[in-house]
This record gives C-alpha cells, structure tokens and sequence, in this order.
C-alpha cells in the first residue's frame, strides 16, 4: 500500500485536489472536468515489460478526476499491471504517460505519494493492532488520531477489533482495516485490486459508499474487478482489456435504459 501526502487536520476522506463549490457541486453532480483541467490518468501507446513479458503492449487510457473507473478483463490481460504503473511501482518501458500530473518516465518517485494501491496483499503490520496500523499510515500524511478514528468507524473497525492484533483477524477484517488505512490516507488516486474480496455483504456495503463519499470529495477510483456486477454498479465507465491493450471503453449505461 502506497503513501500520500496531504496536510493536517481535515477530515478523514480529503481531496489532492479542492472540489468545486457552487449550486452545481456535489456528490450527485458527478466530475466538473473543463477543457484546463489536466486528467489524473493520461497514458498513451504505453509499453510495461515483467521480466521479457510486455504486460502492457501499447495501452492509450485518460481517466478523468472524479471517475470510478472499472478495468475489466481475463487474467494476464494486464490490469494489474496498469494499477501499479500508475501507482508509480512499475517502470515505463515505451510511450508517454501523466499520472497525478506527474511523468511516469521522470516522476516516478513523485507519484507514489499522491496515490493510494490496495493489491492482493494487505500491506499490514502483524504485530499491531488495528489502530496501530491506521495510525501509522495515517501519520504519514498528518493525520490526527481523531481522523484515524473516523476511518477505522467509516469501516465497522472502532470498537472492540480496533485494539485487536491483525495477526488475528480474519481475512475479511483484515480487508477492512486495510481500507480504513486507505482513507486515512486520503490519496488523490485510489488504486483497488479487487477490493470487495474477502469482505461479507456488510463490509462491501461499507466499501462501495466509502468511495462514492471519496469521488465526492474529489479523489479518482480505478478498481480492477471480475465482480462486474457489484463494482459495475459503482463504476461511472467500464474500460476492457485484452492482451496488455485497451479494447473498449464503456460508459456505464443508466438504469432503465
């Protein structure tokens, strides 16, 4: 799990960037993008290469701010790869990419305290309680023990399991304290490897408004996810993938049509 960066003293889910006020802002508004604002995603013909596998063969993607981005597709196709390029964890092998308005061939080290990735691993300290380990992510950005609080309560975490070592909890609550680490963070990108694995119906529910709040405050989602149904809900456009390239980009239709 990646670090941000963001000042002290605001509350646990924050914008990188400051939401527009107006009668026309708001959750329920959906992204003000105008023709001067830069997109926190801009990838063109991008090659990423594992080992001597292009795992991204010439990927053209731009994700505006306030999206929920879906990436679907077959394992290997390439999403997680995408996720941790992005995420400032996998080197640009050819093209042009801006992540966070930082160049993924320059900037690398710029990105990764901007975003937020959550992988397959929890990325938690064993030895710590809950709370222990929302703070410490949760330090690194400013965060007040208060904010930590609202962060662990946000995920069902502030009563008795705050005080738990993870090395305890089950791999559901294990999932939810890493996504209360996540929002005490409050990255300006979200990065999400199927994030509702392991979570039960309430914990998924927990998950899906945290995001909706977070793209309200002004963040980006992008989640990787072969449960299209639940985070397709979520999700304001659906991206396909196959064989390290983008095939599709579909928006999401509106219920009823």
């Amino acid at each position: 799990m990646e670090q941000s960066a963001a000042p002290a003293s605001r509350p646990a889910i924050e914008p990188a960037i400051e939401p527009d006020s107006g009668p026309d802002s708001g959750p329920d508004s959906g992204p003000d993008i105008g023709p001067d604002i830069e997109p926190v995603v801009d990838l063109v013909e991008v090659v990423a290469v594992l080992g001597r596998f292009p795992a991204l063969a010439g990927t053209t993607l731009r994700i505006e701010r306030g999206e929920i981005v879906l990436l679907s597709g077959p394992n290997g196709a390439g999403k997680t790869t995408l996720l941790r390029l992005c995420a400032g964890l996998v080197p640009l092998a050819r093209g042009a990419g801006r992540v966070v308005g930082c160049d993924l061939a320059t900037q690398r080290d710029d990105i990764r305290p901007r975003v937020g990735l959550l992988g397959h691993a929890n990325g938690l300290y064993a030895d710590l309680t809950v709370r222990e380990n929302a703070r410490f992510w949760g330090a690194t950005v400013g965060a007040s023990h208060d904010e930590v609080d609202a962060s662990l309560e946000r995920m069902g975490l502030l009563g008795r399991l705050a005080d738990v070592a993870t090395s305890r909890l089950s791999a559901g609550q294990k999932r939810r304290t890493s996504l209360a680490c996540l929002v005490a963070r409050r990255a300006q990108l979200w990065l999400l490897d199927e994030p509702h694995a392991g979570l039960d119906a309430a914990g998924r529910d927990d998950l899906d408004a945290t995001l909706r709040s977070a793209v309200a405050a002004g963040a980006t989602v992008v989640v990787a996810s072969h449960e299209l149904d639940r985070a397709g809900s979520l999700a304001t456009r659906v991206v396909d993938f196959v064989g390290g390239v983008v095939v599709a980009r579909n928006p999401v239709e509106e219920p009823g049509r």
